[in-house]
């Protein structure tokens, strides 16, 4: 019964598999490519995988792996303000957690903020993929993808941002960083639409690929066991900062053991030095992977009332 109404309530209004997932061609569940495979990538030997970790059907904690065929999952108010997430959920690049860091969303920023949120199931370096790039090609596609379509979702296309978690935190700072870099060959007139995100929220991210704050496991799974100092340079997103990133938002805990606070203050300096506006909160306590449910009891709990003011403050202003 549990289950029952977290479905009914949380999940987006279409019909949805035994896995809680939409059904496959159903309005929410968008696929980002054409083909379903991105141009020149090939189906993984594995058939994707969704594992669901929590024993309480109330509280879901579903991750999925081995994606093959990326898509979005929407979620949509019932008076949508016109502004449109997506949201790269974290897993360390190892697997893509749907609830803790996506579904578990939806009271705060969609039913009581009127964001439209776009949950994105994005490819995974490793599991038989070289491409570390696989991931940042499904973002940019999904954002194109959005606001090309942004009528459809009743949005404005200028206020489209991106909020990533941990790894996918990462993620988003690739995004708003290298929104313009060729990753991927143009399929369609999708790809022909800007990439850049309005704004981006940045939780407890993975910045830092080379220093004391690295988050070991994100950096193996992304560059391999012996990435040389370029690429660890190249894959530390305070050093790719530049005077066009969006305006960022950044939550951060002091007491992370994952992922050290270290990073995001990391992001908030190169954000200074390049000119760009940006705002950081950061908690005493809250640990790493808190979400909205970790919260309880903690000035944490704060953060997604002061991201949603934050976003309301934003103008938005897409790259051409």
């Amino acid at each position: 019964m549990a289950l029952t109404l977290f479905l009914f309530f949380f999940a987006p209004l279409a019909a949805a598999t035994a896995d809680g997932e939409p059904a496959p061609g159903s309005a929410d569940r968008i696929s980002l490519w054409p083909a379903g495979l991105a141009p020149g990538d090939k189906a993984l030997d594995q058939p994707l995988q969704l594992v669901e970790r929590s024993a309480d059907p109330a509280l879901p904690d579903r991750y999925v792996t081995h994606v093959s065929e990326p898509y979005l999952v929407v979620y949509r108010p019932a008076r949508p303000n016109g502004v449109g997430l997506l949201v790269t959920p974290g897993g360390g690049y190892k697997r893509v957690v749907l609830d803790k860091e996506g579904s578990a969303m939806v009271p705060a920023f969609v039913e009581q903020g009127g964001v439209t949120l776009f949950v994105l199931r994005y490819r995974l370096p490793g599991e038989g993929r070289a491409d570390r790039e696989a991931a940042l090609a499904d973002a940019q596609r999904a954002l194109r993808l959005i606001r090309s379509r942004a009528a459809q979702w009743q949005l404005d296309p200028h206020r489209i941002g991106v909020m990533g978690f941990s790894a996918g935190g990462h993620l988003a700072a690739r995004l708003g960083t290298g929104f313009d870099k060729a990753v991927y060959p143009a399929t369609d007139a999708i790809d022909k639409v800007s990439a850049r995100p309005d704004f981006e929220l940045l939780i407890y991210p993975v910045i830092d690929m080379a220093g004391p704050d690295t988050h070991g496991g994100s950096r193996d799974r992304l560059l391999g066991p012996h990435p040389d100092a370029q690429l660890l340079r190249q894959y530390s997103m305070q050093y790719q900062v530049r005077p066009d990133t969006p305006p960022t938002f950044l939550v951060h805990a002091q007491d992370d053991p994952a992922v050290p606070v270290g990073n995001a203050l990391q992001f908030y300096r190169a954000l200074l030095t390049a000119g760009v506006p940006a705002e950081m909160h950061l908690f005493p306590h809250g640990g790493h992977g808190f979400g909205v449910r970790g919260t309880h009891g903690l000035t944490t709990a704060a953060w997604p009332r002061l991201a949603l003011d934050w976003i309301a403050t934003q103008p938005g202003k897409a790259s051409p």
